[in-house]
């Protein structure tokens, strides 16, 4: 389980980059990248990290971990 002010960083991120995607849009359109820079670093999509709903797992999500729970039951029930 992922800390909670880690899955809350995510939430703020998220919203951040919502907020900002249209005016983000128009600078790119425009080609400002000065003014781009000067956006809050958040703003930008690529600082999002997919995680698992579930768990808040950073890196694989609740297919991955079902997948690993149901293959250790199997094992243990072959024995």
């Amino acid at each position: 389980m992922a800390k909670e002010s880690m899955k809350a960083r995510e939430v703020k991120r998220e919203k951040t980059v919502a907020k900002y995607a249209e005016k983000r849009k128009a600078l790119i359109e425009a080609k400002d990248y000065e003014y781009l820079t000067k956006t809050a670093k958040n703003a930008s999509p690529v600082r999002m990290h997919n995680r698992c709903k579930l768990t808040g797992r950073p890196r694989g999500y609740m297919v991955n971990l079902v997948f690993h729970v149901l293959l250790s039951v199997k094992w243990r029930t072959t024995d």
